[in-house]
């Protein structure tokens, strides 16, 4: 394996290309070792397969999905090598970054010709803002969330430009700075809703809140208002000089306007800190070893839970509860000739049962995903070709979710020309 170059620090296979259609690899480590296996490809586009395994033949007792060792399991998995393929990779969300949307409908806007779902999201946790990513969100060089100090968080990078990709834990530092006085606000968060300190929702007239807040940046990517309650905020134009600022929170952006929040007692601190100048704002993005990526057209990136190979070896962790149980999956990762795996496995039903995390390992192992990282799944867990689903989601219906990674053909265009 070779390393990127140092302008993105990204890390990509380059062996030699075996030809091989389909990913090469043994027979699924799942279930008894005397299970029926079959798989049949297709090829929507030169240089992208699409494989479908079934593994067992029988289906599941209700009663016995989390624990049976006959299955069946049904795995999609999508294989893009880029030395044939003449299109790229790229994230989408939907109308606005906090929203949420059908992964099938979110192909099908895009235009792109397959696509999974991404990243974990807020959903029902705010269901004003169900789409707000849970960690890293970056869309064609634009960093709208940035990854989370949860150390679980597994981030996968792809650039759309040279299709070299990165996997790990990335790290985030912001802070804004009033260029004329040198005053400065260290950033917490991107287009988060800022939480409201109890005792200073609603603060008394006069007398400011000692309690810690948080201090947040938006963009109008977010919603078609940022979030409104007690606290302050500061509008920004394209240049960073200040437009208006109030007392309170919940605005609408025009395009190319950010607004700054802060709650809590950062709130007037934020007030002294814009004043009526022009703020400088410092975005820093580091990979696990600390380097900066620079964030550039053609950058996206995407959070996921736990790392599943690392090096070609399997490095999830043990660990129980539900998300360690047997769940849908959706699997993102390399091979070691530089080919690009996007991957499902249905769960939680009859005809497909679903892996523990243990289990997902050992699937993106045997697929031979030389790194691999879990992205979310659950009820989310969709794949859809020109939109059409390829899988079975295990709800009712489809899940909308936050953000889908998707394959678009021909070459990579900013979306800002």
């Amino acid at each position: 394996m070779t390393v990127a170059a140092a302008a993105l620090t990204l890390l990509l296979t380059s062996t030699s290309h075996s030809g091989a259609a389909e990913p090469a690899g043994p027979r699924l480590p799942l279930g008894d070792a005397d299970l029926v296996e079959t798989r049949s490809s297709r090829t929507p586009a030169d240089g992208v397969t699409l494989t479908r395994i079934v593994r067992g033949t029988e289906p599941a007792p209700p009663g016995e999905i989390n624990t049976t060792t006959r299955g069946p399991w049904v795995v999609n998995v999508l294989t893009i090598d880029p030395r044939r393929a003449d299109g790229h990779l790229a994230v989408t969300y939907g109308p606005d970054l906090a929203a949420t949307e059908r992964t099938t409908d979110l192909v099908r806007s895009a235009g792109a010709l397959v696509g999974v779902n991404a990243s974990f999201f807020t959903f029902t946790a705010n269901r004003q803002y169900p789409g707000d990513p849970v960690g890293l969100g970056l869309y064609d060089g634009r960093l709208l969330s940035e990854p989370t100090t949860d150390p679980t968080e597994a981030d996968f990078v792809l650039d759309a430009r040279t299709h070299r990709t990165l996997m790990g834990k990335l790290k985030w530092f912001g802070k804004v700075k009033n260029r004329e006085t040198g005053a400065e606000l260290p950033l917490e968060f991107l287009n988060h809703p800022p939480v409201v300190p109890p005792d200073c929702a609603v603060p008394a007239p006069g007398v400011t809140c000692a309690s810690p807040g948080d201090v947040v940046r938006f963009t109008h990517d977010f919603a078609p208002a940022t979030p409104s309650g007690a606290g302050a905020e500061v509008v920004l134009d394209r240049k960073g000089c200040v437009v208006r600022t109030a007392t309170t929170r919940g605005t609408a952006l025009a395009p190319g306007e950010t607004s700054l929040q802060a709650t809590g007692r950062e709130s007037a601190d934020l007030l002294r800190v814009a004043g009526n100048g022009c703020l400088r704002t410092t975005s820093r993005l580091l990979d696990e070893r600390g380097r900066r990526i620079p964030v550039r057209d053609g950058l996206y990136g995407v959070n996921g839970r736990y790392r599943l190979t690392r090096d070609g070896e399997i490095v999830v962790p043990d660990g129980v509860g539900s998300f360690f149980d047997r769940n849908p999956r959706t699997i993102a990762g390399t091979m070691r000739d530089g080919r690009i795996v996007l991957a499902t496995i249905d769960g939680r039903m009859t005809t497909s049962v679903g892996t523990t995390m243990k289990e997902t390992a050992a699937v993106a192992h045997a697929l031979g995903l030389r790194d691999a990282v879990n992205l979310d799944g659950g009820g989310s867990t969709t794949m859809s070709l020109q939109g059409t689903l390829v899988n079975k989601p295990s709800g009712a219906t489809e899940r909308p979710v936050g953000d889908a990674l998707v394959y678009l053909e021909g070459p990579y265009r900013p979306s800002r020309a």
